[in-house]
């Protein structure tokens, strides 16, 4: 955002050669004007004349249109002295920095013709008498003709200023913003993109201020825009004028919210809010000098949301409708009035990269081996490179940068462009995924992780680093050149199968990297990665936390739960909305989500789980699964697990979330655990809730038709089933020639428990690696007439070619396959 110094308004000489409209109001407009006003008034005028009366509020104001441009242009002979100036350049004899400095300055001494300075002050008092004001504060923003297009966005490439009040300043930035037509920038960018300098033309848009410098601001967009899932909409938001989030120089807070379930009643489908640091604001300035001044938050604005979460909700539904209304992914920026708490849009585009991605392969990218983790932020998209460090501090430092280096820095602007095009891939200290890094990352494909935080710091110009953005939503920065190995998947021939081919998925933050996958649903969904790697703290530590000893425990879990009034919150929400976030992405297929089953050692590792936690010889066959659920040592932990599966079903709206239980032993403990669950508002059969049981040990096999009585289908985990059955440990690697799930004691069990639950109506599935790495085990499953198996997503192609040969008796390996009686095999979708 450029700085203003305000000077007296200069009278003008000459008068516009052409009739034409020099002024236009937004309400006037639509984006079929783009010629007249350029794509960002014209988009503004599109959502005020279509969008208002749907209940979107957009801030009135007007434009001075592009016959209102080419008349300053004629009126001070700037054609030809601009053709000149960058046919030098073209040509050699100049310097792009010294061509374009020339053409700006010459802008800056021009004189306005008499009636396009009248028409301005003339609407700009209209503007003022509508607000009741002497002199309205309004938004002064650049939109030129090639601006915000579908195919090249041209974003930032021109100037904003925001806090202008009264003709002279009004005019003075109007000069400026014609002159950022010029900058180097956009004179680079427009060489690079192919147009010709003339065929771009420049709009002034006039705009009443929303407040937000005492209120909120950010940008949203109507798709994700790391993997293009459509029914996600990403919301960053910060304290302040939108600018700091649009630069990327402060860390917003973010949100997710999925469509579908927007209008369901009673729902908030928020699958994902993050805190952000929110460092400092962007507010009005009382200096004469500049019209904006960044100052520090306070304690309570960095640990609180900048948004409710019924604001949310609202600018989701508004993104939503604009998306519907313009009939494609868009990205939006929004203000929240801090006088008034009204919300505002006051930007709108389409967005340019996901929505041109071919959707018919996926591209992953594995890691091997890496060095030490340096630094961690934001993945922007789900590559990774290397290369060595190259520290700026300001793009002015362009002759210092190295081809394919990697650009590590504070924050970027449109001015980075140059650089940033030479990278191998970028870090930032500051910014969320909406910032002005992100995006341009995205449109160059270039790897990026933002918001670091200490990465100016700790990365040391020089030294050889890898970049990974393919482990989630964090991105990770390792010391050294790492291998990894990438993987093109086409999507256009994957077979139709009759056995359902599912997921098996526990990071919520890779989870919608997988949308395109035409999956069954998600077969297992692992909690304790939630709860490890996202919660970190132990249950009873939040629960008992008045009666937590250590010390250093308690320090971390307060930083941890800061912003909850109840620290139990802190557990419930990030589990939810984990779960929640697992189950949009595969919606409305079934997601079935195993309840915790860490072994004893493994939640004594959880921050304060020690003192919660028996020290035991042999964890695996130890207190696990079930046996903790009812149990008084763990009730009131496991309470919390099924107080966040129901605000994942009930709240947040997602039905089609299912519970499994694990490492059930007995009879008995089913029927505990059943009425634990139903204790804690699980009742099995109320609102479409199914309960299914893992079958991994040999009496869920032996009793399986009275487990079926119990539970509503089993899964077969068969490590453990497997484990138990030969008396292996699967951890031993002395043991590991005799560890087989394809032995015929294992075998012999799972054809036993197939045939068990289809005896008693149940479905039945497998979860495991066996079906990816062994096509015969596939074709095993399937002859025994598996309903559905359970896979790694990067692993589901290969398995659902594996079964469909199994299915049709390509592979000549005995009997052709005949799926069993259609009574005999019950579908998890007519179960859900």
């Amino acid at each position: 955002m450029a700085t203003l110094a305000r000077p007296a308004l200069t009278e003008t000489r000459r008068s516009a050669p052409a009739q034409r409209d020099l002024i236009a109001w937004l309400s006037d407009v639509s984006r079929a004007d783009v010629g007249l006003v350029g794509g960002k008034n014209a988009s503004l005028g599109e959502m005020i004349r279509g969008l208002t009366t749907a209940g979107i509020k957009v801030p009135e104001g007007f434009a001075t249109t592009t016959w209102a441009y080419w008349a300053f242009l004629d009126a001070n002979d700037f054609r030809s002295h601009i053709r000149k100036c960058l046919g030098e350049y073209a040509r050699g004899e100049r310097s792009l920095a010294d061509a374009g400095s020339d053409i700006r300055h010459a802008i800056l001494r021009g004189l306005f013709p008499m009636r396009l300075a009248n028409e301005v002050a003339t609407a700009y008092r209209a503007l003022c008498d509508r607000a009741g004001k002497e002199d309205v504060d309004v938004a002064v923003r650049s939109s030129a003709t090639t601006e915000d297009l579908a195919e090249a966005s041209f974003a930032g490439q021109q100037d904003t200023y925001l806090n202008v009040r009264g003709e002279a300043d009004l005019l003075h930035v109007w000069r400026r913003c014609v002159a950022s037509l010029f900058n180097d920038r956009a004179i680079a960018y427009r060489e690079a993109q192919g147009f010709d300098h003339f065929d771009a033309a420049l709009s002034v848009g006039i705009q009443r201020m929303v407040r937000s410098d005492t209120g909120s601001a950010g940008v949203m967009f109507s798709i994700d825009p790391d993997t293009g899932f459509p029914h996600g909409i990403l919301i960053n938001s910060s304290w302040g004028l939108g600018e700091a989030v649009v630069q990327g120089s402060v860390d917003p807070d973010e949100f997710m919210v999925f469509k579908p379930l927007l209008d369901a009643p009673g729902c908030t489908p928020i699958i994902h809010k993050a805190r952000g640091r929110k460092e400092h604001k962007i507010v009005y300035a009382d200096s004469a000098e500049c019209t904006t001044q960044t100052v520090d938050t306070s304690d309570e604005e960095r640990l609180g949301f900048s948004l409710t979460d019924d604001e949310v909700i609202t600018l989701a539904r508004w993104a939503a409708k604009v998306e519907a209304h313009y009939g494609r992914p868009m990205d939006i920026e929004w203000a929240r009035d801090g006088e008034s708490g009204e919300l505002y849009l006051v930007q709108a585009r389409p967005e340019t990269v996901q929505s041109r991605r071919d959707c018919g392969t996926i591209t992953t990218y594995t890691l091997g081996r890496t060095g030490a983790l340096l630094a961690t932020g934001i993945a922007v998209g789900q590559t990774i490179a290397s290369g060595r460090v190259c520290r700026l501090d300001s793009p002015t430092q362009m002759d210092q940068f190295i081809d394919g280096a990697v650009l590590v820095t504070g924050m970027t602007d449109p001015d980075w462009m140059p650089i940033m095009k030479r990278a191998s891939a970028i870090v930032t200290d500051h910014g969320g995924r909406t910032s002005h890094a992100a995006i341009v990352s995205r449109e160059l494909g270039l790897t990026a992780v933002v918001g670091a935080g200490n990465a100016t710091q700790v990365l040391v110009s020089g030294a050889e680093v890898t970049v990974s953005c393919a482990e989630g939503d964090e991105g990770r920065i390792y010391e050294g050149i790492a291998e990894f190995e990438t993987q093109k998947v086409s999507l256009q021939d994957t077979p139709r199968t009759h056995t359902r081919v599912m997921l098996n998925l526990g990071d919520p933050a890779a989870a919608l990297r997988w949308w395109r996958l035409p999956s069954d649903g998600v077969g297992l969904a692992r909690m304790e990665f939630i709860i490890g790697n996202m919660i970190k703290v132990h249950p009873l530590a939040l629960s008992r936390f008045d009666r937590l000893t250590d010390e250093h425990a308690r320090r971390e879990i307060e930083v941890l739960t800061a912003g909850y009034a109840d620290r139990c919150d802190y557990f419930v929400d990030t589990l939810a909305r984990g779960v929640a976030r697992i189950a949009a992405a595969q919606y409305p297929h079934p997601v079935i989500v195993r309840m915790s089953d860490f072994k004893t050692n493994e939640y004594a590792e959880l921050i304060g789980g020690r003192q919660f936690e028996p020290t035991e010889a042999n964890p695996m066959l130890g207190w696990r699964g079930a046996s903790r659920y009812y149990s008084e040592d763990y009730r009131d932990g496991f309470a919390l697990e099924c107080r966040a599966i129901r605000k994942a079903r009930e709240e947040l709206g997602f039905t089609n979330v299912l519970i499994m239980i694990p490492f059930c032993r007995t009879l008995e403990e089913a029927d505990k655990v059943i009425a634990e669950l139903a204790k804690n508002g699980l009742v099995r059969g109320e609102a479409g809730l199914k309960v299914y049981v893992m079958c991994e040990v040999p009496s869920n096999v032996i009793l399986a038709e009275k487990f079926a009585e119990r539970f509503d289908g089993f899964s077969i985990g068969s490590n453990d089933l497997t484990q138990l059955s030969l008396g292996v440990d699967r951890d031993s690697g002395r043991l590991a020639s005799l560890f087989h799930e394809h032995d015929e004691t294992v075998t012999t069990l799972i054809k036993t428990a197939i045939c068990s639950a289809h005896r008693a109506g149940r479905p039945i599935g497998l979860c495991g690696q066996a079906p990816s790495d062994r096509p015969d085990f596939a074709e095993f499953l399937v002859r025994s007439g598996i309903d559905s198996v359970s896979v790694t997503p990067d692993s589901f192609v290969r398995v659902k070619h594996h079964i469909a040969k199994a299915e049709t008796g390509e592979r000549k390996v005995g009997e052709p396959f005949v799926p069993p009686p259609a009574a005999l095999r019950p579908r998890l979708a007519a179960l859900t």
